[in-house]
């Protein structure tokens, strides 16, 4: 999958990410004059093109990510079983079906459910 430079604008961040990875480059939050924002776009497409995915862990892995997407799916008035597997179709499709994040989101969806314990072992089993 080809990485591609984004721009995010959430809670957390709002400037420069990889697709690919966790990398990110903030946008100052001073940063006003149009001259400026021109020079840090410059910056951020050199540091994006010089830096190395394999150093950054991947956005969609991060510990928080699965968790937080089904909780905030459940606040909303989701089933829990519902919001685990909307969270983690989501994280598949932004990965774009990648076997080894499948396997990781699966095994993190059956942890948080008890009733799934007998599938859950199973599926470690398979990937010993």
């Amino acid at each position: 999958m080809a990485r591609v430079l984004t721009w995010v604008s959430g809670k957390q961040l709002t400037g420069w990410a990889c697709s690919a990875c966790g990398w990110t480059f903030p946008l100052p939050s001073l940063l006003s004059d149009p001259e400026a924002k021109k020079a840090y776009d410059r910056l951020a497409s050199a540091k994006f093109q010089r830096h190395d995915c394999a150093t950054h862990r991947p956005a969609s892995l991060a510990p928080e990510s699965f968790i937080n997407r089904a909780k905030g799916l459940v606040m909303r008035g989701f089933k829990p079983k519902d919001a685990a597997e909307i969270a983690s179709r989501e994280i598949m499709f932004e990965n774009d079906h990648d076997p080894d994040i499948a396997r990781k989101v699966q095994i993190e969806a059956l942890e948080n459910y008890p009733q799934n314990r007998f599938q859950y072992h199973s599926i470690k089993e398979s990937l010993r």
